[in-house]
């Protein structure tokens, strides 16, 4: 019987089996961190995320130098995620049917990510990969928006700044959370701020 061919990493590379028992450890700390930040407020110690993990502590410190490799990682796994929902193309027949698209897809994805987010608030300030991690939602929220939008609505900056407030995870977290709105009613009020700002009768 031959043996079987090592398992590659990401950049081509032969991965031995220390290699691969480590990728399967750092995996299993990062689902584990993105499921207890999903049922509890704030972030978790680590010796709670490693309980979880099923791996000893050391080997959460061994696998992550410090707390922003650990983000890092919950981030690379949230925007793997995301970004099919978020970069796929809006096809639509009227900027009312780009904006609806647009309102569904973010209400996904907002939700998902809401816990997430929340928790990392408290962090953000000391946290470079935090801050990094913030200003891509920003960024790829913007351009989905922009790809979805006439080049007449592009074409005036002030009416792109509306639009991209009024439908960011910032105002989907405040009807969520602080307005108590459900998900039905979240998009019904962003749909009807948007459509406004664009002159659209609601």
């Amino acid at each position: 019987m031959t043996a079987s061919p090592p398992i590659d990493d990401p950049s081509g590379a032969p991965m031995d089996g220390r290699r691969m028992r480590s990728e399967t450890s750092r995996l299993r700390i990062v689902e584990a961190m993105i499921t207890l930040l999903s049922e509890m407020e704030g972030m978790p110690p680590a010796e709670t995320v490693a309980m979880r993990a099923g791996v000893g502590l050391r080997t959460v410190f061994r696998l992550f130098e410090d707390m922003d490799g650990l983000y890092r990682g919950i981030q690379a796994a949230m925007i793997g995620r995301l970004s099919p929902l978020m970069e796929a193309p809006v096809q639509a027949d009227s900027v009312r049917e780009a904006i609806g698209i647009l309102v569904d897809r973010r209400a996904e994805a907002f939700d998902l990510i809401l816990p997430l987010q929340i928790a990392a608030d408290s962090q953000r300030h000391r946290s470079p990969a935090l801050q990094e991690g913030r200003l891509r939602l920003v960024q790829m929220q913007r351009a989905m928006m922009l790809a979805a939008l006439p080049e007449a609505v592009r074409a005036d900056p002030v009416l792109v700044d509306a639009l991209d407030l009024t439908l960011s995870f910032e105002a989907w977290r405040r009807l969520r959370k602080d307005q108590g709105a459900d998900v039905e009613r979240a998009k019904a009020v962003m749909r009807l701020m948007a459509l406004t700002l664009l002159g659209e009768t609601p």
